[in-house]
């Protein structure tokens, strides 16, 4: 698995993937240009065999308190290996470089899986925001992060923080 930042070179295999994996909702592909494109955003993708099996963005103005997890998205065939959770963590870790201290989400009420992966990583729900995700009318879960604890936050394998392990991806990614 190679993950490196995203480029605008990227964007035709980052729309493939993103309209299999949001059929109903995808972005635009003018959309994510400008995601792409953008200062205040940072996007990461991973690849396998030369092949994008997975991307994720943040948005995160240098120097604002405040940051929000955009998008994760991996391949169908590529997914439960780890591979997203490897992303929220490369994201996390620059949210933090950027110096967030809080970050956001909205993710899918119909989507179990990711919501276990952003509780265990210490997000905690907010609210809802009621038919959010259109045209299926599903409700988004919005959930935020304390930046701080997920930092000091000691690895589940006993290693370094959690900021560590992310600030080494991110290396990866630059």
């Amino acid at each position: 698995m190679t993950a490196r930042r995203a480029t605008l070179d990227d964007l035709e295999s980052i729309m493939v993937l993103e309209r299999a994996s949001f059929p109903t909702d995808a972005w635009s592909d003018a959309m994510m240009r400008e995601e792409l494109a953008s200062p205040h955003s940072w996007y990461v993708v991973v690849e396998e065999a030369g092949n994008l099996v997975g991307y994720a963005g943040l948005r995160a103005p240098l120097g604002a308190s405040d940051a929000d997890i955009q998008t994760i998205a991996i391949a169908e065939g590529s997914r439960g290996r780890g591979r997203g959770r490897a992303l929220l963590a490369t994201l996390l870790a620059e949210a933090a470089r950027r110096g967030a201290a809080v970050v956001f989400l909205e993710v899918r009420a119909d989507n179990p899986a990711a919501q276990a992966l952003y509780a265990s990583e210490g997000f905690v729900e907010l609210g809802r925001r009621p038919r959010y995700y259109q045209p299926d009318d599903v409700d988004a879960i919005v959930m935020r992060l304390d930046l701080p604890a997920w930092v000091a936050r000691p690895r589940a394998d006993g290693g370094a923080s959690a900021a560590d392990a992310g600030a080494v991806d991110a290396g990866a990614c630059t």
